[in-house]
């Protein structure tokens, strides 16, 4: 993934510098069908999206039984729930000879499709007497052309 520090760098490097593509995927360590991208559009991210679905080979036979072992997870307590190393484990005595992370991605995806993802909504707003808020800072108060002492006793004199 080209990220936007490379981009900014690529971007000088031909423009400023006046530096070749060919230099430039040299120098970089990409190549220069890259190179070029980056070049020829004004995008500041390049993403991958897989477009043809995701095959997993050697855990085609197993899936079933890994969605099963991932529903039964959600009705367990924290404590009680299987970590995905150990699904994985339990796989292999089963027969599965692929790698963890074939196991780990076909997971996340399945969490994403049964809708399980990190959501979380923080309100920026809050209604008067909903949230609290407070800092120990010390002020001086004028009311009613009174000013007040702080509750440490200073006169506005005397502060910093």
């Amino acid at each position: 993934m080209v990220t936007v520090e490379t981009i900014a760098k690529i971007r000088r490097d031909h423009f400023k510098d006046g530096k070749s593509i060919k230099a430039i995927a040299r120098t970089r360590g990409l190549s220069r069908n890259t190179v070029r991208k980056v070049l020829r559009t004004d995008e500041t991210a390049f993403h991958y999206a897989r477009q043809a679905p995701v095959v997993y080979p050697k855990l085609g036979p197993f899936q079933a039984r890994l969605t099963a072992l991932l529903r039964a997870r959600l009705s367990q307590s924290r404590r009680e729930r299987l970590t995905l190393m150990r699904m994985w484990e339990l796989l292999r005595e089963h027969g599965y000879a692929g790698s963890y992370d074939a196991v780990r991605r076909y997971a996340q995806r399945w969490r994403r499709a049964q809708g399980h993802g990190a959501t979380a909504y923080v309100p920026l707003t809050f209604a008067p007497g909903e949230a609290y808020q407070f800092d120990w800072s010390h002020e001086i108060v004028v009311l009613g052309g009174v000013t007040e002492v702080d509750p440490i006793g200073w006169t506005p004199d005397q502060r910093c």
